[in-house]
């Protein structure tokens, strides 16, 4: 399985004959420096963990010029639908939706879920979720989406047991650094952690360095890919 990381919560997942793109947020990202052609080329999915427009991103565009399922929940799904992506497919939280390669299980996140559109308005979007992925040739992974920490992410372990997870420690808008390294540690068993959202806005922890601090004698299970170069897992 390969992963690449485009900056703030926008991942690239390749595995099998399945290319997934999760909270694609390319146009705009400071932390992004590709091309978004080449950064989509391929992709066959696009998972949304709630409808900020920094997750959100280049879903619309992307799912229409190329047909890709998009996973998310029941609001965005109905929103994406009138923006016109035909191609959604919709879940609830705790709701598990399988493909060839791989399953995503959307699950709570402690956050809010909203999108401002272009006249000011802003449209209720549903809970916001993270996401648990499911794959024929790779760790689970969990995607945490923007959240809190919450009591109920042992629960999460307890029913998916994932390896491999994206967190998010730039704080503000999510857990910092330290809350999400005793979130870590005291929920889950994680393989390999990746730090997300961090240091794309000026109100955001600059780097994941707090995390990797807070993280103590588990700070060896932090990888903090260079943005925009894949990676094996």
């Amino acid at each position: 399985m390969k992963i690449t990381y485009f900056g703030h919560s926008a991942f690239r997942i390749e595995t099998g004959s399945s290319v997934i793109l999760v909270d694609p947020f390319l146009t705009g990202n400071p932390h992004f420096k590709g091309d978004v052609a080449e950064a989509r080329k391929g992709v066959t999915h696009i998972a949304i963990s709630h409808g900020h427009s920094d997750h959100v991103g280049d879903a619309i565009s992307i799912a229409k010029e190329t047909g890709c399922t998009v996973v998310a929940n029941f609001e965005i799904y109905t929103w994406l639908s009138q923006k016109g992506v035909t191609t959604a497919a919709f879940a609830g939280t705790g709701g598990t939706v399988a493909f060839d390669d791989f399953s995503v299980t959307l699950t709570q996140a402690f956050h809010s879920s909203s999108y401002t559109e272009e006249d000011g308005r802003i449209v209720y979007l549903g809970m916001p979720n993270g996401l648990v992925f499911h794959f024929k040739d790779g760790p689970t992974l969990y995607h945490m989406g923007d959240t809190d920490m919450f009591g109920d992410m042992a629960l999460i372990e307890e029913l998916h047991q994932p390896k491999l997870a994206m967190v998010p420690v730039g704080d503000r808008f999510t857990m910092g650094g330290a809350v999400a390294a005793i979130a870590c540690r005291r929920y889950f068993n994680f393989d390999t952690i990746i730090p997300m959202h961090w240091g794309t806005m000026p109100i955001l922890d600059p780097s994941p360095e707090k995390f990797k601090e807070a993280m103590e004698g588990d700070a060896g299970k932090v990888v903090t890919p260079a943005i925009g170069e894949p990676f094996e897992v």
